[in-house]
């Protein structure tokens, strides 16, 4: 019997740098994983969509399927918008298994990924020196997705033994640029910020904008197509597939 599909979905963005990324991030998957039939689908704004994508893999053949949400907290979009887009899918193939797995998350060794991202951040802009850190993330109206950033931003800080605040593009204060000053604030002329973001888009864009306003020596690119990224996908697909055994 052959193994799941695996349908790596994103929330997907009307920047076209979004789609490519994630993309590549699926890509690196394929990479480690050529026996597993692998899809990109996106819930919105890029393509393909979801529905789409099930359709495909029900028309080759597969009767199930595990779904790895590329997100990064628990909040709206792992909770309702997946449940809501496999109910559509299910509803619309009698018999189609699909397994979602926990979100792709805030682990721990992301952390490695951030500070890959900072450095090349840090060579670009020829800085030597830093005195305090800001995690900006996308922010939402849910905030234990919050706290896991804020969690994380304090794990971060103890790592590199400097002051780290969170901050959010959207829905939370503060801002990306409202953290940066309230450290200029304090004193610290040496601040980096680091973009807890999966993909370029418009929320990351805005978030390094006003901190570079605000007067940020630099700030990093998302997280991108890292493979760390791509074996913690493949992790989740393990548990999945596991899950569609019948016991």
């Amino acid at each position: 019997m052959a193994a799941p599909a695996l349908v790596a979905l994103a929330h997907g963005s009307r920047d076209p740098r979004s789609a490519a990324t994630i993309k590549a991030l699926v890509d690196e998957v394929k990479a480690m994983r050529p026996d597993l039939k692998v899809e990109t689908a996106f819930l919105e704004l890029s393509k393909p969509s979801f529905q789409t994508v099930v359709d495909r893999l029900v028309k080759a053949g597969h009767e199930e399927i595990v779904v790895v949400p590329l997100l990064l907290t628990e909040a709206y979009h792992a909770t309702v918008d997946v449940p809501q887009a496999i109910a559509e899918a299910t509803q619309r193939h009698p018999g189609l298994q699909v397994r979602a797995t926990a979100v792709l998350g805030l682990e721990p060794r992301f952390l490695e990924v951030l500070d890959v991202r900072m450095r090349e951040a840090l060579s670009a802009s020829r800085v030597r020196e830093l005195d305090a850190l800001v995690l900006a993330a996308a922010g939402s109206s849910d905030p234990l997705a919050n706290q896991a950033v804020a969690r994380l931003a304090r794990v971060w800080g103890a790592r590199h033994k400097l002051p780290v605040v969170a901050a959010y593009a959207s829905a939370a204060p503060p801002a990306a640029g409202e953290a940066v000053r309230q450290f200029r604030a304090e004193g610290r002329r040496h601040i980096a910020v680091a973009s807890l973001f999966l993909a370029p888009g418009f929320l990351p864009d805005r978030a390094a904008e006003l901190a570079l306003e605000a007067g940020a020596v630099a700030v990093s690119e998302p997280l991108g197509a890292h493979p760390e990224l791509a074996r913690t996908i493949l992790a989740r697909y393990a548990v999945g597939a596991v899950e569609l055994v019948p016991v």
